[in-house]
């Protein structure tokens, strides 16, 4: 697993391993593939310019035409479905290693599949960083509590002016 790949499971898992190579090519990386709905699903993508740059309405377009061609030849899904392509946005899901570092500092909710710390599923604190296996959180209290990255059901920034100016700036390029 990279710092720079999200991990998928099942269907979407599936489309990730599809999307991630041809994504890449273009100059993207993957934030998250979610498969929503049963009937026509919507799969949305989320993605990043692998350059740091801001996610445009142009990479939007650009994506979506990339991953619509690559997902129709594939064709993961048997029924008829819905490609829907966006960027992370600012109070973004953390799912990859380098997600959790990029934005240590920051406050994040994250929520457990199973009980973790404290018997607890949900935690909101100031992300202390990541590697492959575990996510550290400062809690409110001062504790830092260290969660399995495999358990982690969904994580996500916390929207706040530190955030909203920490994104807004603009990149400094040497």
């Amino acid at each position: 697993m990279s710092e720079n790949r999200p991990t998928h499971t099942g269907l979407e898992g599936r489309i990730a391993d599809i999307i991630m190579d041809p994504l890449e090519a273009q100059g993207y990386e993957l934030v998250r593939v979610q498969v929503m709905g049963t009937e026509t699903p919507t799969v949305q993508i989320m993605a990043d310019r692998a350059d740091g740059a801001g996610f445009t309405l142009d990479d939007c377009e650009k994506v979506s035409r990339l991953l619509s061609a690559v997902l129709d030849v594939e064709d993961p899904i048997e029924s008829a479905w819905t490609l829907e392509v966006s960027s992370a946005g600012i109070d973004r899901p953390l799912t990859r290693t380098k997600d959790f570092n990029n934005y240590a500092g920051f406050d994040a909710r994250i929520e457990l599949n199973f009980p973790g710390p404290g018997n607890r599923k949900r935690f909101t604190g100031k992300l202390a960083g990541a590697d492959a296996e575990t996510a550290r959180l400062v809690l409110e209290n001062g504790e830092t509590v260290e969660l399995p990255r495999s358990d982690i059901r969904k994580a996500k920034l916390v929207l706040t002016d530190a955030l909203i100016a920490f994104t807004t700036q603009p990149k400094v390029t040497n």
